[in-house]
């Protein structure tokens, strides 16, 4: 007895066979259409190119970034060439004559203080949101908090944050004029900045190192390199007079949260201007004593969004939100996961520039 296979896909004598060609672009379109969703929404690498986040990250670390995390933002700006940065030799990558309003997966988690964010930056205010400039640093505020900075301290509600192990700050050493051992300086990971005089010295020194270098009998003395309070900067956010701070004394700045309500007056429009106008799509003016938001008078304004304080782990040659103030949770690209390659650009031969010990290490 014979029995037909029912199930057998029926051929199409008469159709085409596809020339080799063609299988081959077929591939490709669809290799090209899978690593792009994969990248614009799962996870994509970046490179780290100045040394704000160090000692915890170093220049020529590449990243994967995770997208799920915090949710997949979805393109703001779909037509663009994929796999190239917003600008190549100064022309556009992308066209910015199709701009969709933001909206964002769900995610597991959300950002938290401490964790290493990836997000773009707020000051480029004349680019569409997803083509401004791609930085990295660590969390630390979120929703709703209360921000101060102490001497170089972060405080938080009140409290002191928790450094990350690997911090930078710049001391003043002091020592009894011998010379320093520069194998130990590699070893601790300290830089020497400056050298002021026969024993004195401005050094990088990592926060979980501190206490191991102080502990050298040649070591008189360590202290941190401040801002004192007293010293206006004007390049620190919020950029005006009314508020005296530097990059070492900060605040107090209560983060903007969705659903929170603020009363204007002439200190928080200084404060939360570039929130309500810049970032949340507002027309601000002033009349006299009068706050006008899109025309109306108004006393009170309440967030859409929430927004996020971020600072570099290497605190004196960082430009973060010190300067330019908190990210709107629109700006967020995903969370730093692991360092997938790192490279020194300054070692002599080609073995030692790949730094063998951050491969696949996961990012804290």
């Amino acid at each position: 007895m014979q029995f037909k296979n029912i199930f057998r896909k029926k051929v199409n004598a008469n159709k085409p066979k596809k020339s080799a060609l063609r299988e081959w672009g077929d591939a490709l379109l669809f290799a090209l259409i899978a690593s792009t969703i994969v990248r614009g929404i799962i996870f994509s690498a970046y490179a780290i190119p100045s040394g704000s986040m160090e000692g915890s990250l170093l220049i020529g670390d590449h990243l994967f970034v995770d997208k799920l995390a915090y949710g997949a933002r979805m393109p703001i700006t779909p037509v663009t060439v994929p796999f190239t940065e917003p600008t190549v030799y100064g022309v556009k990558t992308y066209w910015d004559g199709i701009e969709l309003p933001y909206y964002r997966l769900p995610g597991y988690t959300e950002p938290k203080k401490g964790d290493c964010v990836v997000f773009n930056k707020p000051e480029e205010l004349e680019t569409p949101i997803d083509q401004r400039t791609t930085l990295i640093k660590r969390c630390q505020a979120t929703p709703g908090d209360e921000l101060r900075i102490i001497n170089s301290q972060v405080y938080i509600n009140g409290k002191p944050a928790a450094n990350a192990p690997r911090s930078l700050m710049e001391y003043v050493v002091q020592t009894d004029g011998k010379d320093i051992n520069q194998l130990l300086l590699t070893d601790l990971s300290i830089q020497t900045v400056q050298q002021l005089s026969l024993d004195q010295y401005v050094m990088l020194v990592p926060l979980d190192k501190l206490k191991e270098f102080k502990s050298y009998s040649n070591i008189k003395s360590v202290e941190p390199v401040l801002v004192p309070a007293t010293q206006y900067d004007s390049t620190i956010f919020p950029h005006s007079d009314h508020f005296k701070w530097n990059l070492d004394n900060f605040g107090p700045l209560v983060m903007p949260k969705k659903g929170m309500t603020v009363a204007l007056n002439d200190s928080t429009l200084t404060l939360y201007r570039m929130a309500i106008e810049s970032h949340e799509g507002n027309k601000v003016e002033t009349n006299g004593k009068d706050i006008l938001i899109n025309g109306s008078k108004a006393d009170t304004y309440t967030f859409k969004m929430n927004y996020y304080w971020m600072m570099g782990d290497n605190r004196h040659n960082s430009l973060d939100s010190r300067f330019w103030g908190y990210v709107p949770e629109d700006h967020i690209i995903g969370k730093a996961a692991v360092t997938w390659l790192s490279t020194d650009s300054s070692a002599n031969n080609m073995l030692n520039k790949v730094r063998w010990n951050r491969f696949f290490r996961l990012i804290k």
